[in-house]
């Protein structure tokens, strides 16, 4: 966007690109595209040869540009919501990674003290003829299992993890993973204001570029990355293809946040619909960061309450036994 818009050829901004490109496989796609383009082809038609990499986004934005003359807003429109959407993603990647850290140390200390500490204080009531106290021959029990068993559980654990992983590949397993996002406690208002936050962002995007509006439906579809989000949109555009009104068509559908349509109705009646539905692409993402902020201050309690559990069940499983056994001496 930067080259072209200060007057450079595409062919050389192609160029000055592809040598800035550390990335190989990258550098591979844009000397690719760079050939097309010197063969005649269009820059869209050259994108689309690399569906892998750019999205029907890229393509219609691209397409858009070239028919106005306006390729470097096109291109810039891209960035700007690739720039949003990776900011927002790395945002609710942050707020998840010190929770998972915390999971990993707390069971990294579980499993020290089970297979160091707990083996010795079952010596030592061997050693004195004592019987251990139930949780304590609990966790003598699990860390036996995990000691005679390890490989079984490795190869149970794999075996599950590849069957969960091709399920997630099929219909039903995409249907089930998208139902998850939509409905799981804690983050499930956050999804659902993420998927909003991509469709109307999307929607602003392709609007105000020219793209026609069930083509912005179609493609919106697609880039929300939720097959539930998208069965609902598809049926809102068969709708508009009927004559219906965008607002009225989303109104009622599955998971389908009222203000969508409230704003896209305002846009209607003003005829500044991608100005509307930008501005509710920006109510939703101001939201997430509240709502990001929020969560991640409700996730240290909670795991501060796990810690104390497990801090408590290693001292009631180890320490106790051992005063026990000081007393009786």
């Amino acid at each position: 966007a930067t080259l072209i818009g200060a007057g450079l050829p595409l062919a050389q901004s192609l160029h000055t690109v592809s040598e800035q490109t550390s990335n190989k496989k990258m550098k591979a796609v844009i000397d690719d595209i760079m050939t097309s383009v010197e063969g005649g082809s269009s820059l869209s038609d050259s994108f689309s040869k690399h569906p892998d990499v750019f999205d029907k986004v890229y393509l219609s934005l691209i397409a858009a540009g070239e028919l106005s003359g306006t390729l470097d807003e096109s291109l810039q429109r891209i960035a700007a919501q690739q720039e949003k959407d990776a900011a927002m993603m790395s945002k609710i990647k942050g707020a998840l990674t010190y929770p998972v850290i915390v999971l990993v140390v707390i069971l990294a200390v579980v499993a020290f003290m089970m297979f160091t500490v707990v083996p010795q204080v079952e010596q030592l009531y061997d050693d004195m003829g004592e019987t251990l106290p139930f949780i304590t021959q609990v966790m003598v029990s699990a860390t036996n299992f995990v000691l005679g068993y390890w490989w079984l559980m490795i190869i149970v654990v794999a075996i599950a993890v590849w069957f969960f992983i091709q399920f997630l590949r099929t219909e039903s397993g995409i249907k089930f993973a998208a139902n998850f996002k939509l409905n799981v406690p804690l983050f499930n208002a956050l999804f659902r204001k993420l998927y909003m936050a991509r469709f109307t962002r999307t929607g602003q995007v392709l609007l105000s570029t020219g793209v026609a509006m069930l083509d912005m439906l179609s493609i919106c579809g697609d880039s929300v990355n939720n097959v539930i989000i998208k069965k609902s949109i598809d049926e809102a555009a068969e709708m508009v293809k009927g004559g219906k009104n965008l607002s009225d068509s989303l109104k009622g559908k599955d998971y389908i946040l009222p203000l969508v349509p409230q704003m896209i109705s305002i846009g209607e009646q003003s005829g500044k619909i991608d100005q509307m539905v930008g501005k509710t692409a920006q109510v939703y993402e101001d939201e997430l960061d509240e709502q990001i902020k929020a969560i991640s201050t409700m996730i240290e309690p909670l795991l501060m309450v796990v810690m104390a559990v497990v801090a408590g069940g290693m001292v009631g499983a180890i320490l106790f036994p051992i005063y026990g056994l000081v007393n009786k001496v």
